[in-house]
């Protein structure tokens, strides 16, 4: 494949554009897609305005990919030309350190490989993402993706969805457990109607009521507003265990207290400065405050399985490519319900190298 129409970032300080980009030729192991819908995740932010001090420009963002392969290379076993695959926040990784071999090649020793903003060995420079019409990927990295599934609904499932999937099922959640969810938003929604299916009794907690009858209609089943101490407090020991999903500064003492004995708190969310946390917040209670990143790619398949199984995917709203730089300002503002979702036809013939 040669070159192939995206969109991406110049520069920090520029908003993202068409580009024309380089993809390698499929390889005896890879899998070539052409991308039909690609999610809008926070971290294209972070990434695409130089938060996290890390960016290499040009960058394509995108990790929540679906799309059709168009064409396999000789070892390719798993996928066939005109099935449906996914490809999510990773495209490789050492494959041999004690994590890869358990399964969870996000904590790759040597570092996972990225699907945008990494070093990309196979084709060098860094690797480009799913702002784009075609993308090629190793098998071993590839998902399928479940054909009852509507496929725009699936996309944002391969980093939010896992997100949320991880923990709770490490955490053995399931009927007759009491599992709250912090925040309402592209991660918090996925909580909320997994640990439903989970079976588990679930309570929202946010810090707005306009967000009780979506909480409803997702599969809470109680809502708080952590903006009325009194109802928190009314909480207090009520919680196997709670999945924070806030990604702005907050007391976690306060929703630790929350905890029954032995719960759990697990932080998916990860604030811009530290947190005081008081030693008697997890003394009292023997409780813990863990934290977890996605999930490894068969407990990433295990999770669109899970989906399928359920009827589960995210709730979105549709964009053209033209339109990122708008949604990215709406998702700073908390204004999407409640994943954005790219519609990549939009793309395909819009784009010009510049």
């Amino acid at each position: 494949m040669n070159d192939v129409h995206a969109y991406a970032a110049p520069a920090a300080d520029a908003p993202l554009g068409a580009l024309n980009i380089n993809r390698r030729e499929p390889g005896a192991d890879d899998v070539e897609i052409e991308i039909l819908y690609c999610g809008v995740c926070h971290s294209d932010i972070h990434t695409a305005r130089n938060e996290w001090a890390n960016t290499v420009y040009p960058v394509v963002p995108g990790h929540e990919i679906v799309g059709r392969i168009t064409a396999v290379g000789n070892n390719v076993s798993k996928f066939k030309v005109g099935e449906m695959a996914g490809v999510g926040c990773m495209v490789d990784s050492c494959r041999v350190c004690p994590q890869c071999a358990a399964g969870d090649e996000q904590f790759c020793e040597k570092g996972n490989v990225g699907t945008y903003n990494s070093p990309d060995a196979k084709s060098g420079g860094r690797t480009y993402g799913g702002y784009s019409t075609h993308i090629v990927v190793d098998q071993a990295f590839t998902l399928h993706i479940p054909e009852n599934l509507d496929l725009k609904g699936v996309a944002p499932l391969l980093c939010a969805g896992i997100t949320t999937y991880s923990p709770l099922k490490r955490h053995n959640i399931s009927k007759g457990k009491k599992v709250a969810i912090v925040g309402l938003g592209g991660l918090g929604h996925m909580g909320v109607k997994i640990a439903a299916a989970m079976g588990a009794e679930v309570t929202v907690i946010s810090t707005s009521d306009n967000k009780k009858p979506d909480a409803e209609k997702l599969g809470a089943n109680h809502f708080v507003n952590s903006k009325r101490p009194e109802e928190l407090k009314a909480l207090a020991n009520s919680f196997d265990f709670i999945l924070n999903t806030v990604s702005a500064p907050h007391d976690y003492n306060v929703l630790l207290a929350l905890l029954k004995t032995n719960g759990t708190m697990v932080l998916v969310g990860a604030p811009p400065e530290p947190a005081a946390i008081m030693g008697f917040s997890l003394i009292l209670g023997r409780k813990v405050l863990a934290g977890s990143l996605i999930g490894g790619i068969a407990e990433t398949q295990e999770m669109l399985d899970f989906c399928s199984e359920h009827n589960i995917v995210s709730d979105i709203e549709m964009i053209k490519m033209d339109e990122i730089n708008e949604a990215y300002e709406r998702i700073l503002k908390s204004d999407v319900k409640y994943r954005f979702v790219i519609d990549m036809a939009s793309l395909k013939d819009g784009a010009n190298s510049n």
